[in-house]
């Protein structure tokens, strides 16, 4: 007989990998529900954060981030990353293992510091989280009046993101 936790891992992996990332010290990340999966409620929302995906931290010089994170912790760089028009240079790092896979540490640094975006600013820049189903997830936060940077898209890693403007304005007030 499987244990409660065992079937839920075994359902989670099961579904699409899509993901939706949300930035901000802004953030929301996604993973849409395959047709089999139960959906997922919470507190009158129509969807769940499943889990964290990834932490992106940026520097003017990725390198003073790897002498933390590769040299005193011990992480592996798993890939890397680059963007001239999202102008960002990164190494990814992952830590960890469970239901949802591991969690990416993202050391960020921008190609060209005197454009935007500036990635190395705020140096947490942005936190992913995994959720069931990403289109309403986006759909309910603009509801509520959270404001996004641009619209649901594929991210570097080939999953849905999404990421909350670190700004509101007068039309979405609420910002990350």
């Amino acid at each position: 007989a499987r244990t409660k936790q065992q079937q839920e891992s075994k359902m989670l992996s099961r579904a699409a990998s899509t993901i939706v990332r949300s930035s901000a010290a802004r953030a929301a990340v996604m993973r849409p529900v395959m047709a089999s999966q139960p959906r997922f409620m919470s507190a009158g929302r129509p969807f769940r954060v499943l889990g964290l995906q990834q932490v992106a931290i940026g520097a003017e010089n990725k390198g003073d981030l790897t002498k933390v994170w590769q040299g005193l912790f011990g992480l592996e760089k798993h890939s890397d990353f680059k963007s001239e028009k999202e102008n960002v240079d990164e190494d990814i790092m992952k830590i960890g293992k469970g239901p949802l896979g591991t969690v990416e540490i993202d050391l960020m640094q921008p190609i060209d510091i005197n454009k935007s975006p500036k990635v190395h600013i705020p140096s947490l820049n942005h936190i992913g989280l995994w959720v069931d189903d990403i289109e309403a997830c986006v759909s309910h936060l603009k509801s509520q009046g959270t404001r996004f940077a641009g619209g649901i898209r594929v991210g570097a890693a080939g999953h849905k993101v999404a990421f909350i403007h670190p700004k509101g304005n007068a039309d979405a007030p609420i910002g990350g």
